[in-house]
C-alpha cells in the first residue's frame, strides 16, 4: 500500500535532553540561563507565559532563543566581529511550566545590522514549539525601553502599527526583568514571521 505519510505535530515532548536544568541529571549544553562569566553587558531576565487561542496556558511548550551579545555580535563563524574566545553563545532553550510559564536569564543584546547594513533595534529571536502545531513559530522580542531604536527598526516597521505591541517586552518596575507573553491565536495573537 502506498500513500502519504501522515503529518505529525511538534509536541508534546519527552523532556529528557530537550529542556535540561529541570528534574534530570544533564550536562547543560543549553539551558534557559545564557549568562556566562565573561559576558559583558546588562544582565536581564525575560519572563512570560504561553497561551492558546482560548486564553488557556500551554504547559508543555518548548521555547528557543537566539541573540547577539551586548556589542551586537553573534557567536557564529560568519560573524567576523565575534570574539572567538567568548563563552557567550546566545542560544537558550526552556520548557514551559505547569502554568505555561517560562524564563530566560541573558544579556540585553546590542544592535545588529540588517542585510543592507541598517541598524536593527536590540532584539531576541524566539521559536515556539507546541503540541498541535505542524511547524514551529518564529517571532522577535523587542524591548519597551528602546523606543527610538524600535521606531527605526526595518523589520518592526513591516508589522502593522496596531500589532507591534505583541512583540514588545515590557520592563517591570525597578528591575532588570522584562515581561513577554506569547499568544498563539486569538485577539492578542503574537506576530509570527514566515521564515
Amino acid at each position: 500500500m502506498s500513500g502519504l505519510t501522515p503529518s505529525q505535530t511538534v509536541g508534546p515532548y519527552f523532556a529528557y535532553g530537550l529542556t535540561p536544568g529541570s528534574k534530570y541529571e544533564w550536562n547543560d549544553a543549553f539551558s534557559n540561563d545564557l549568562v556566562t562569566p565573561d559576558a559583558s553587558g546588562d544582565r536581564i531576565r525575560i519572563e512570560g507565559q504561553v497561551f492558546d487561542g482560548d486564553g488557556a496556558v500551554i504547559p508543555d511548550a518548548m521555547l528557543e532563543i537566539w541573540q547577539a551579545d551586548a556589542q551586537g555580535r553573534y557567536a557564529n563563524p560568519r560573524d567576523t566581529r565575534a570574539l572567538p574566545n567568548a563563552a557567550f553563545k546566545g542560544f537558550g532553550r526552556c520548557g514551559a511550566g505547569a502554568k505555561g510559564d517560562f524564563a530566560f536569564d541573558t544579556i540585553k543584546p546590542g544592535s545588529v545590522p540588517d542585510p543592507d547594513g541598517k541598524p536593527q533595534a536590540p532584539h531576541i529571536v524566539l521559536a515556539v514549539f507546541a503540541r498541535g502545531m505542524l511547524l514551529h513559530l518564529y517571532t522577535r522580542i523587542y524591548f519597551d525601553d528602546e523606543d527610538d531604536r524600535n521606531a527605526a527598526d526595518p523589520i518592526l516597521a513591516l508589522v502593522p502599527a496596531e500589532r507591534r505591541a505583541t512583540l514588545i517586552a515590557k520592563r517591570e518596575a525597578g528591575g532588570a526583568t522584562y515581561r513577554f507573553d506569547i499568544h498563539l491565536q486569538g485577539d492578542n495573537e503574537t506576530v509570527f514571521f514566515d521564515v
